[in-house]
């Protein structure tokens, strides 16, 4: 696996390795020793999968509060993604700052999504399937989000004018930064 930091403290793409002959190829989706060597966490206790009908599906911006927050390992299965995570985390000096990529089931590429950080995906493709493991099961008394297409972040998504949005995704409150000091 080959490790790139994104602008994003704690968040890094992965990309795949694979080594392959005449049959085809093998490569490590995770590898715990590797994953501790760049300070993430590969202790994952459940595993999601998402599939989305129709293009310009959007799912997030969703997380979770201490002490139930996960690091997710987002990977494309089937279709495109355009995937957006937000630095949530009062403390993080790159709080408020938000971080999108494109992942493609051809590329293999994977988003870490640190604990923390609120994340959320459209779908670019007709029938995209997502699979991420989470370090944390879901606890819905800890769940937050906030908008989609709140103007504070102005996250460009490829399909806005398109978008289908959960009636719950819809009402995440706007993004309110907590002051310095506070």
């Amino acid at each position: 696996m080959r490790f790139v930091e994104t602008p994003i403290g704690g968040a890094w793409l992965v990309e795949l390795e694979p080594r392959g002959d005449d049959r085809g190829w093998f490569a490590r989706v995770w590898c715990t020793e590797e994953f501790a060597a760049h300070g993430l966490s590969a202790v994952f206790v459940q595993c999601n999968t998402s599939y989305s009908r129709d293009a310009g599906t959007l799912r997030g911006l969703h997380y979770q509060t201490a002490p139930h927050e996960e690091a997710k390992l987002v990977r494309c299965l089937r279709g495109r993604i355009y995937d957006a995570i937000v630095d949530v985390r009062p403390a993080s000096p790159t709080y408020g700052q938000w971080y999108g990529v494109e992942l493609t089931a051809a590329s293999r590429t994977m988003l870490y999504v640190a604990p923390g950080l609120a994340h959320g995906f459209q779908a670019l493709e007709d029938e995209t399937e997502v699979m991420y493991p989470v370090t944390a099961a879901y606890a819905p008394q800890a769940e937050r989000g906030v908008r989609w297409d709140d103007p504070f972040f102005g996250i460009p998504w490829p399909l806005a004018d398109r978008a289908i949005v959960s009636p719950k995704d819809r009402t995440w409150p706007d993004f309110v930064p907590e002051s310095a000091g506070a």
